[in-house]
């Protein structure tokens, strides 16, 4: 298991934030920790996650979350290992 950060942005349409959730919620044995920033001037709101997995599920879930309309997401994964 390796250690990753996690950015999510979703812009303009808040209700992806619903399908965002389920899927952290879904995955979220491997949730370390998890931090919300919303900018509703802006219509932007910003979650970053430190997740623990294997390569194999840190993939599977970002691609999951950037498959929602709306929603980006970027991972970063360390070489350290717990």
């Amino acid at each position: 298991m390796r250690i990753a950060v996690i950015g999510i942005v979703i812009e303009k349409n808040r209700s992806a934030a619903k399908e965002v959730n389920e899927i952290l919620s879904a995955y979220g044995d491997n949730v370390i920790g998890r931090m919300g920033v919303p900018n509703p001037e802006k219509e932007v709101y910003v979650i970053s996650v430190i997740f623990k997995g294997s390569n194999e599920t840190i993939s599977a879930m970002t691609g999951r979350l950037g498959r929602i309309v709306g929603v980006n997401v970027k991972s970063a994964v360390t070489n350290v290992e717990i």
